[in-house]
């Protein structure tokens, strides 16, 4: 009867995203020492949210409008540009990586405070604390 908010599934979706460019920034410090071995990352989750290619929106009840299922996370690509090439051939630097898992973890903070706070909203709407 009642269907996932759809901030729920933004806050989902944000995490999720996290999940998988921690998962590539694990990689990456992991094969900091691998010859040859190109640096990887996923695109921002603003990117990927508002792409053109994501599932458009759909009416579900009449005067209700609601998203299709969310798009997947897109798989790690390798990392243009930033950052200088190793004598070995590997694009990986330790510094950037650190940065940019601070940046993963703020990412992952902020979809649990949202999916918190929608939860705190949902509870209060229905008389519960």
């Amino acid at each position: 009867m009642f269907e996932k908010p759809e901030v729920l599934k933004i806050a989902s979706s944000l995490a999720a995203h996290a999940a998988a460019r921690q998962s590539a920034i694990a990689r990456n410090v992991a094969n900091a020492d691998t010859p040859g071995y190109r640096a990887r990352d996923l695109p921002d989750f603003a990117e990927t949210y508002r792409a053109e290619d994501a599932a458009p929106l759909r009416r579900t009840r009449a005067g209700h409008l609601g998203a299709a299922p969310g798009p997947a996370v897109p798989a790690a690509a390798e990392r243009v540009g930033g950052g200088t090439m190793s004598p070995n051939g590997n694009s990986v630097s330790l510094e950037g990586e650190m940065v940019k898992a601070a940046d993963v973890k703020r990412e992952h903070d902020l979809a649990l405070a949202i999916y918190g706070k929608s939860l705190a909203i949902l509870r209060a709407s229905l008389g519960r604390r």
